[in-house]
């Protein structure tokens, strides 16, 4: 069971109400079975984690089952890798399918012998219109369609000419294969929809068996009801296909899932299109699809997500009718939330200002004794050399400092994290008036930081023993998209060409020098960090997750503004 899912006595949504509802009146048999079906034409986003906690979490907790269901039928833009990845995203996430792995491909032949069943039974037939034509036909919301002048051909012909498909005599796109339902339907998706077309195209599981390959809509539902689908939940874009999904299952005469629709996730500053995600990725304006800086869930686990924080997000979505956005930062604070209970607490320096100490003696390395978590008592603690040469953040001194600025500056005093009291005394420059180097005093009692006298000091900085600090390269991601809506407006406009910032010579405690790839940790006083899948032993790097709320950045911002 998804330990992060509600419990079935859990607060109401009206799914979870229907499913209640099917279980008391025996309608099933008393069973829950639900599945996730990707399509695998592009890696899982973060809108596909509501869909996959849903059916996962449900099937879970009313002690049914839940499939792994690739609607493979449009081989075209489908890849191994795509499936490849679908299924390891899945199992990261936390989610077990228990051997209930299915391709739609896998039922090609009995969708074929469906087909064969429905022009045998006058309910389909094979059309020459071309796609424009059939557009055209169609009609309007305003408007019913035309008949097609195909549509009324002897079962004899349709099954010849559905045959003559199959075994390749036709080019792409030449004839296609309708439902006969109603051109006058007030639903467009009940206009006499395609079943199939000709598509010379080999298929990644099937090869060239199949030149005609089924539709979405012709697939989903027996799908379904091959594998004993109890409900299957879609998100809301499919509402107008249920009437469809129904048709087909009613006039084959075959099992018959229950469809449920609710509202799709989508999150500001960030794209939920595959085909635009894809378009990112070919046009290389990301480093592919599992850059940190997408959307993906192969990028945010990359960019140092937990599948914790990803589920309990997505379950405290909850489930409706109703189509909202949710704030990007909604999802941070479960990131952070997470973050905050596992992650190791570290101290790196990613724009470095050396420090010296003048008074602490020549050569003299002691060991300050760190804890590793504060919020997890038996994370234990850590030791980190302290030396006369240090480095600092750029930020933490300010030669002139502003008002309500406490960090180093001279003849102010202030705590080294786990150090000493130090006090500034002067500043070295360069050619260009930019401070180099900063010299310090220490006062030998305050060892720990804190002092026996009882003063106190206003400002805590972290540091790093200069004699002692690695080199790593840290990459800061910021939104891909300068808007919030990245789909408004011109989407190459929208990027923000600021969204990844490379630091290549920051200076880490010497504890990280082994960190291994995905390992989480805190950056004291500047966010979580996830080692990255090309950090190597003495060469680390690390992506930044998330950032901690800065204070003194929201002072200076609004200072700006002013």
């Amino acid at each position: 069971m998804n330990p992060s899912s509600p419990t079935e006595t859990g607060p109401s949504n009206f799914i979870r109400d229907i499913i209640r509802d099917d279980l008391k009146t025996g309608k099933f048999a008393g069973r829950v079975h639900t599945r996730f079906p990707p399509e695998p034409n592009g890696y899982l986003h973060i809108g596909h984690a509501k869909s996959i906690c849903l059916n996962f979490g449900l099937a879970a907790d009313f002690g049914g089952k839940c499939n792994l269901r690739f609607d493979d039928t449009n081989p075209e833009k489908e890849e191994q890798e795509y499936v490849d990845s679908i299924i390891d995203t899945v199992h990261w996430l936390g989610f077990d399918w228990e051997g209930r792995l299915f391709y739609a491909s896998d039922y090609f032949d009995q969708l074929y012998e469906w087909a064969v069943q429905l022009i045998k039974a006058g309910k389909a037939y094979v059309c020459d219109l071309s796609a424009e034509e059939v557009r055209q036909y169609r009609g309007t919301l305003t408007e019913p369609g035309k008949e097609s002048p195909y549509r009324n051909r002897s079962v004899e012909e349709n099954l010849d000419l559905f045959e003559r498909m199959r075994a390749g005599e036709f080019p792409d796109g030449f004839r296609t294969l309708r439902s006969k339902i109603d051109m006058a339907s007030p639903n467009l998706n009940m206009r006499d929809p395609v079943m199939y077309r000709i598509l010379h195209a080999e298929h990644h599981r099937t090869g060239d068996k199949w030149c005609i390959y089924p539709m979405y809509d012709f697939t989903h539902g027996q799908s379904d009801s091959i594998e004993r689908i109890t409900h299957s939940i879609c998100t809301l874009e499919f509402e107008d296909h249920r009437p469809l999904y129904d048709w087909y299952c009613d006039n084959l005469g075959i099992y018959h899932p229950q469809q449920i629709e609710f509202d799709r996730l989508y999150l500001t500053y960030t794209l939920m299109s595959k085909r635009k995600l894809l378009w990112l990725v070919q046009e290389k304006h990301v480093r592919g699809w599992d850059d940190p800086r997408m959307p993906t869930l192969s990028g945010v686990r990359r960019r140092g997500y937990t599948p914790e924080s990803i589920r309990n997000f997505a379950n405290s979505l909850g489930v409706s009718k109703t189509t909202g956005i949710v704030e990007l930062s909604y999802l941070e604070h479960f990131v952070r939330e997470d973050l905050n209970k596992r992650a190791q607490r570290v101290m790196a320096v990613l724009r470095p200002l050396r420090v010296i100490i003048d008074n602490y003696p020549e050569g003299q390395v002691e060991h300050m004794e760190a804890v590793n978590n504060p919020e997890d008592a038996s994370m234990g603690t850590r030791q980190v050399p302290f030396s006369r040469e240090l480095y600092i953040e750029q930020d933490d001194f300010r030669e002139n400092p502003p008002k309500q600025y406490y960090r180093l500056s001279p003849g102010r005093e202030v705590r080294l994290r786990y150090g000493y009291f130090i006090t500034c005394t002067g500043v070295v420059k360069n050619a260009a008036g930019e401070v180099v180097e900063v010299h310090c005093t220490y006062d030998p009692a305050t060892r720990g930081g804190n002092a026996p006298d009882g003063r106190k000091v206003k400002s805590t900085i972290h540091w790093v023993s200069a004699a002692h600090a690695i080199d790593a390269e840290v990459r800061l991601y910021e939104n891909l998209f300068l808007n919030e809506n990245p789909n408004e407006g011109d989407l190459i406009g929208n990027l923000n060409p600021n969204s990844l910032e490379v630091i290549g010579h920051a200076k880490l405690e010497p504890s990280l020098a082994a960190a291994a790839p995905f390992s989480r940790y805190q950056f004291e006083r500047l966010g979580y960090f996830c080692a990255d899948p090309d950090t190597a032993p003495g060469k680390p790097v690390f992506n930044r997750t998330v950032a901690l709320r800065d204070t003194w950045a929201k002072i200076e911002k609004r200072e700006k503004a002013a």
